[in-house]
C-alpha cells in the first residue's frame, strides 16, 4: 500500500486583513487597456485589482434573473487579476468579486460586451474573511473522541457506544457513512445554532433537538446512535460553542493555482425551494457524445414525484411527474418528524417514488431507480417460484425498483423488480444489461435487468435475474454449494458473504461488475457473473488496508482500475493486476490483497484529535472520465469535494480543485460529462454536476434558495474566450 499527497493549502489572508482599505468601486472603463482581454459583443473582460494591487485567483461571478431560470456565470482571475467572462446570454447581470481575503465587492449591473474592472474589498478581519472559507475548514474544528477513549463504555461510562471500537470506526459515523450522508457539515447553517429551533439548557440539549428537525429524523437519531448519544452530543456541542465564542479555523485555503483558474462555472437554478436533488445524467456513460446539447434530468429522490429537466441551451427549467404503479405506495410526507427551524411542522417532503439515480442510454432514454409500488415482492420473487433466480436465491421485499422516461415520446415505463435498486449502471454488452445496485448491505444480493429482451417481451419477471454474494472460498473455480455468512469457512465449500452494492461500476474490459459495500473497514467486490449469473456468479472481495476505510460510490477506468472516495479522507485506487496472492481459497476473505490499494489524502485540514492522514473530507462518489469530457485526460478519476464545496480531480497523484464558490454550500453527490461538439474545443464538452443536498435551505441565501444544475469547463488559460 502506497500513499500519496494531495496539493499543500497554505494561508492566503495577509496579516493586514484587519485594516480596511478601499476607495470604492472602480466605474467601468472607457477603454479596453490590456490587449490580453479580447473582449466580444458577448462577453465580459477586465482587471480586478484592491487596495493592495492586482488579485489574482479570484473570482468574479456574473448573475441575472432575465432569462426563463436564474443564471449566474463564474470565472477566475489571472496572474495579474485579468478576467475574461465569454458567451453570456443578452442579459442585464449583477457582476461581484469574491475571493479568499476578502469580503464580496459591491454589485454592478452591466451588460455583455463590455469591458469592466472590479474593485476588490479586502476583509477588514479574519472573522469576515473565514464567512467564505469551504465547509470543510470550519468543520475541521470538530474535535473528535481521543484514541484512548474507545471501545466506548456506553451511556453510564465515556457516553460513546461499545460497538465503537476505535477512532476511526466513530469518524466513519461522523463523515462520510453517517452525519455527512445527505447534507453538508461546517457551513454557516450548521456551525451555528438558529435562534428559530428554540432555547434550551445546554448545547446538547440544542443539538439533540437539531437532529430530530424534519423528515430525516429517523436517520439522524440512529446515525447518532450507532457512536453513541452522550459523547457525540458533547462533541458537537464544543464545536458551535466554541464557534461561538470566536474560534475560528486553523487552517486556510489557497486561492485557486495553475489549471485552476482556466475553469469556467455556469450554473443554472432548476428546482423548488423544497425539492433536493441526488443526481443528475446528462448523457450514456459508455459514449458521452449521446444526448449532444440536449436537457440534463435530475433525480429528487425523498422530496417529490416530480423531477426537474434543464434545457441550458434556452436556460428553461421543467418538471415531469414520474409514476407508480400501485397507489397504496408508500410517501416520505408520513415520515416521523420534529418541526424545523425553517419549515415549522410543514411536511415539506411527499414522494411515493423515490428516484434515486438516473442515468441515459444509447437512445437518450432515462432510467431511474425508483419505487413503482409498496416493498412486499410479488410471488414470482419468493420462495416456491420456479423463477431461476427465486429458486437460489429467494427475495422478500424490495424498497426501489426501476422506471424509464423516454423523452421523445414523454411515455413512463414502470420495472417492479424482486431486488432492491438505488444506482444503475449499463453494460457494455450485447443486450444493454443494466446493473444495480441495492444501498446498504443487508439484501444480499446484486440485481440486474436483460434489458434486450425486456424491450423485445415486455416480461419484467422473465427479463430480470439475481443473485447472491458467493465467494469461492474452497479454491476450485467454481461456484459450489456455500456455508452462510455466520458459519466459518468450511475447505470443501464456498462462503456467501452479507452484502450488496453501493455504488457500481462494469469494467469494460472483462464485463465484470464491480462494486462499493458500505461499513466499517468496508469493502470493494469483484463479481464475475459467469455464463448463468444466478448459479454461477462468484465474488471477490477486498478491505482497504488502514488508515483508509469506509468507501462510498465508485467508478471504475478503462484499465479495470477500480476507485473510490473513503471516509478516512482519501481517495482510494484498487488494482487487482497488483494482487501477489492467491485471489480465491480459504484466505481471500478481504485482507488478502493490501498491494492492491494507493491511498491520496483529499486536500484540506484533518479533524482536530486525528493524528492519520487523510483529511476531513467526507466525499460521498468518485465518478472516472474515461473519455477526457472535461480537459484533464482520460481516466482521470474525480471526486465529490462535499467539505471542499468543489469537485476533486486527481492528475498524475495530485488534485486539482475545481471550487465552487456562489452560492456557499455547493454538496454533490455525483457527475457526469458529456461531449457535446468534439470540434470546438473546450467549448464543446464539460462536467454536469448539481446541488445534491437533502437541505438546500441551508446554501448561501437561506430558505428560498434552490438547487443548481453546475456545467464545469476547461479553457486553455483564463483569458480564453
Amino acid at each position: 500500500m502506497r500513499t500519496a499527497r494531495g496539493l499543500a493549502y497554505s494561508m492566503v489572508v495577509a496579516a493586514g486583513v484587519a485594516v480596511l482599505l478601499i476607495s470604492g468601486q472602480a466605474p467601468p472603463s472607457a477603454q479596453q487597456n490590456d490587449p490580453a482581454i479580447r473582449v466580444g459583443p458577448t462577453d465580459l473582460g477586465g482587471t480586478v485589482t484592491s487596495a493592495n494591487g492586482p488579485e489574482a485567483g479570484v473570482w468574479v461571478i456574473a448573475e441575472t434573473t432575465d432569462l426563463p431560470t436564474k443564471f449566474a456565470r463564474i470565472v477566475v482571475t489571472d496572474e495579474r487579476g485579468r478576467y475574461l467572462m465569454p458567451e453570456l446570454p443578452k442579459a442585464s447581470y449583477d457582476v461581484w468579486v469574491r475571493g479568499y481575503g476578502l469580503i464580496d465587492s459591491a454589485k454592478l449591473q452591466t451588460e455583455p460586451g463590455k469591458v469592466l474592472n472590479l474593485r476588490a474589498v479586502i476583509a477588514p478581519s479574519l472573522a469576515s474573511a473565514a464567512e467564505y472559507y469551504p465547509a470543510i475548514y470550519w468543520y475541521s474544528m470538530l474535535r473528535a473522541p481521543d484514541k484512548s477513549e474507545f471501545p466506548g463504555t456506553g451511556p453510564d461510562g465515556n457516553g460513546i457506544a461499545p460497538g465503537m471500537k476505535s477512532q476511526a470506526q466513530w469518524l466513519d459515523v461522523v463523515k462520510t457513512n453517517g452525519c455527512y450522508t445527505c447534507h453538508q457539515l461546517g457551513n454557516r447553517a450548521t456551525r451555528t445554532i438558529p435562534k428559530e429551533l428554540g432555547d434550551f439548557a445546554t448545547s446538547e440539549d440544542a443539538w439533540q433537538r437539531r437532529i430530530q428537525a424534519g423528515q430525516a429524523m429517523i436517520q439522524m437519531t440512529n446515525a447518532l446512535g450507532r457512536i453513541g448519544p452522550p459523547r457525540a452530543l458533547k462533541a458537537f456541542a464544543d464545536w458551535t460553542d466554541r464557534i461561538a465564542a470566536g474560534e475560528l479555523p486553523a487552517a486556510h485555503p489557497s486561492r485557486p493555482q495553475g489549471v485552476e483558474r482556466n475553469v469556467v462555472l455556469t450554473l443554472w437554478d432548476w428546482a423548488g425551494p423544497k425539492d433536493y436533488l441526488h443526481d443528475e445524467v446528462s448523457t450514456d456513460k459508455r459514449s458521452p457524445r449521446v444526448n449532444a446539447n440536449g436537457r440534463i434530468f435530475g433525480a429528487p429522490e425523498e422530496s417529490t414525484d416530480l423531477f426537474p429537466v434543464l434545457d441550458p441551451v434556452n436556460h428553461k427549467a421543467t418538471q415531469v411527474k414520474m409514476l407508480v404503479r400501485d397507489p397504496a405506495t408508500p410517501s416520505s410526507k408520513t415520515n416521523t418528524m420534529l418541526p424545523s427551524p425553517y419549515w415549522g411542522a410543514e411536511p415539506i417532503w411527499d414522494s411515493q417514488t423515490s428516484m434515486h439515480n438516473p442515468m441515459l442510454d444509447e437512445k437518450g432514454r432515462v432510467w431511474f431507480t425508483s419505487r413503482v409500488r409498496p416493498p412486499a415482492n410479488p410471488d414470482f420473487c419468493k420462495k416456491g417460484s420456479d423463477h431461476p433466480s427465486a429458486k437460489l436465491f429467494p427475495v422478500e421485499q424490495a424498497n426501489r425498483h426501476l422506471s424509464m422516461y423516454d423523452p421523445k415520446t414523454g411515455k413512463i415505463t414502470l420495472i417492479s423488480t424482486c431486488f432492491q435498486t438505488h444506482h444503475l449502471v449499463f453494460a457494455e454488452d450485447a443486450n444493454n444489461t443494466l446493473w444495480t445496485s441495492a444501498g446498504g448491505p443487508q439484501s444480499g444480493v446484486i440485481g440486474w435487468l436483460n434489458r434486450k429482451m425486456f424491450e423485445e417481451t415486455g416480461d419484467e419477471a422473465k427479463s430480470q435475474g439475481w443473485t447472491a454474494l458467493v465467494l469461492d472460498t474452497n479454491g476450485n473455480g467454481k461456484r459450489d454449494d456455500y456455508v452462510e455468512p455466520n458459519q466459518p469457512v468450511d475447505p470443501t465449500k464456498d462462503k456467501r458473504v452479507t452484502a450488496a452494492f453501493y455504488g457500481i461500476a462494469v469494467n469494460p474490459g472483462d464485463g465484470t461488475i464491480w462494486g462499493s459495500v458500505l461499513g466499517f473497514p468496508g469493502y470493494v467486490i469483484r463479481l464475475n457473473p459467469g455464463s448463468n449469473p444466478p448459479a454461477t456468479a462468484l465474488a471477490e472481495v477486498f478491505e482497504p488496508p488502514m488508515p483508509g476505510y469506509g468507501p462510498r460510490g465508485m467508478d471504475i477506468d478503462r484499465n479495470g482500475v477500480a476507485w473510490t472516495p473513503l471516509s478516512s479522507g482519501h481517495m482510494a485506487s484498487f488494482d487487482r493486476r497488483k494482487c501477489k496472492g492467491p485471489l480465491n481459497g480459504p484466505n481471500a476473505t478481504g485482507r488478502h490483497c493490501p498491494e492492491g490499494w494507493t491511498l491520496y489524502p483529499f486536500p484540506g485540514p484533518q479533524l482536530q484529535n486525528v493524528t492519520e492522514s487523510g483529511s476531513a473530507e467526507a466525499s460521498y462518489y468518485t465518478w472516472v472520465d474515461q473519455f477526457d469530457t472535461f480537459g484533464l485526460g482520460k481516466n482521470v478519476p474525480i471526486a465529490t469535494g462535499n467539505a471542499n464545496e468543489s469537485l476533486l480531480a486527481l492528475v498524475n497523484g495530485k488534485f486539482v480543485n475545481l471550487r465552487v464558490p456562489y452560492p456557499l454550500g455547493f454538496y454533490t453527490k455525483w457527475m457526469d460529462g458529456r461531449i457535446d461538439d468534439p470540434s470546438a474545443g473546450w467549448k464543446g464538452k464539460g462536467l454536469w454536476a448539481t446541488y445534491s443536498t437533502r437541505t438546500p435551505f441551508h446554501l448561501e441565501g437561506g430558505k428560498g434558495t434552490t438547487s443548481k444544475v453546475v456545467k464545469f469547463q476547461l479553457r486553455p488559460d483564463p483569458l480564453a474566450r
